[in-house]
C-alpha cells in the first residue's frame, strides 16, 4: 500500500506513505496494547487471551508466547536499554521479561485492581505503574521492590512516562488531569504539580528528549505542555474519535499520534499543524514510535488480526 506524499511545506496535509504491511494473526484474543522495542525490531503485544507476544517486524515471524499472567494482559512495554519488558494484566500484577531468554524475572504485587499501565525509568532500574486502584507505584527493577506509593489521582490511572532525567514521572488519569512527581522530593506524598486543561480521560502520555510533555486524551486532542512552567504549549486537534498512541521523534520538531479513528497523525509540534495522515490502513492503531534513523512505526488491528505498518516518517526519503 502506498500512497502520495504531501508537499512538506504545504499547511494541508499530506499523505504517509506505506512503506510495509504484515500480519500478526496467531492471538487466541483480542489485542489490548502494543509496544515497539527501541530499535523498532521487535513488536510486543498483549492479548486478551492472558499472554504476551513477541514478533520479528521484519518478517512477522513470531518469536515468543509467554504465559504466566492469570487474567487479560492489559499493557506492555520495553525498557529503554532493550533487555527487559514488563506486562501489566487484569490479574493485578506485572510481570517483568528477560528478552534474551525470555523468561519471567519478577511478578511485582502490590495493586489491589487491574493494572493499566507501566513505564521504565530512562536508565531502566526503575518501573512506575498505575491501574483502577487510582495508585501510582514505583518499583526497582533488579530487585523487584516497591520504592514508593503515590496517592492523589481521584480515579483510575491509564498512563505514565517518566522524564528523560528520571527525577520526575507524569501520570494520566480517568480524572482528566495530568500529575507530576518530583522523584527526589522526601515528603510522604512526593506530589510536584498538576496539569489540567483536558475535558476528557487522558489516555496517553509521552515526553520528548527535550522534556517537553505530550498528552492525548479521550477529549480527542493532544497537549503539548512545558512541564517547569505548566505552561500549554500547543493543542492539536484533528482527530475524530479519541487518542491511543502519541510518539515524538528523535529530534522532537515532531509528533505522531494513534488512536481510533483509522488515521495516524503526524503533528508540527512548533506550529501545531498536521502535516501528513495515513488513513484506512488500520481499524485501530494501538501504537506508534519513531526508529532512531526517523522511520515511523505503527501497530494496529483490523479485522480480529494484527495489522503493522511500517511508514516513511516525514523527514526521511
Amino acid at each position: 500500500m502506498a500512497g502520495g506524499r504531501g508537499p512538506m511545506n504545504s499547511e494541508a496535509p499530506g499523505t504517509l506513505a506505506v512503506g510495509r504491511v504484515k500480519f500478526f494473526d496467531r492471538h487466541r484474543g483480542e489485542v489490548n496494547s502494543s509496544a515497539f522495542s527501541p530499535d523498532g525490531q521487535r513488536l510486543l503485544t498483549a492479548s486478551e487471551d492472558g499472554c504476551v507476544y513477541g514478533w520479528e517486524t521484519q518478517s512477522g515471524r513470531l518469536l515468543w508466547r509467554l504465559g504466566g499472567h492469570t487474567g487479560p494482559v492489559k499493557f506492555c512495554r520495553f525498557s529503554p536499554d532493550g533487555r527487559l519488558f514488563a506486562s501489566t494484566s487484569c490479574d493485578c500484577t506485572i510481570r517483568l521479561w528477560d528478552v534474551a531468554e525470555t523468561k519471567c524475572l519478577q511478578v511485582l504485587k502490590g495493586h489491589q485492581r487491574s493494572v493499566e499501565t507501566v513505564s521504565f525509568s530512562h536508565d531502566s532500574k526503575q518501573l512506575a505503574s498505575g491501574g483502577w486502584d487510582k495508585t501510582v507505584m514505583l518499583w526497582e527493577v533488579q530487585s523487584g521492590q516497591v520504592l514508593r506509593h503515590l496517592v492523589g489521582h481521584r480515579d483510575s490511572v491509564q498512563s505514565s512516562d517518566f522524564a528523560p532525567s528520571s527525577d520526575c514521572l507524569a501520570t494520566g488519569s480517568w480524572d482528566s488531569t495530568i500529575r507530576m512527581w518530583d522523584l527526589r522530593a522526601r515528603t510522604p506524598a512526593f506530589f510536584h504539580q498538576e496539569l489540567e486543561g483536558h475535558s476528557g480521560n487522558i489516555s496517553c502520555l509521552c515526553y520528548s528528549a527535550s522534556g517537553l510533555l505530550a498528552s492525548g486524551s479521550w477529549d480527542k486532542t493532544i497537549h503539548i505542555w512545558k512541564p517547569s512552567t505548566r505552561s500549554l504549549l500547543v493543542q492539536l486537534k484533528g482527530h475524530i474519535t479519541w487518542v491511543k498512541s502519541i510518539a515524538f521523534s528523535p529530534d522532537g520538531l515532531q509528533l505522531a499520534s494513534a488512536g481510533y479513528s483509522h488515521t495516524v497523525k503526524v503533528w508540527d509540534c512548533n506550529s501545531g499543524k498536521c502535516i501528513e495522515t495515513l488513513k484506512g490502513v488500520l481499524d485501530v492503531a494501538h501504537a506508534c514510535a519513531f526508529t532512531p534513523d526517523g522511520k515511523l512505526l505503527v501497530s494496529g488491528a483490523a479485522d480480529q488480526s494484527r495489522r503493522q505498518a511500517r511508514c516513511k516518517s516525514p523527514r526521511a526519503g
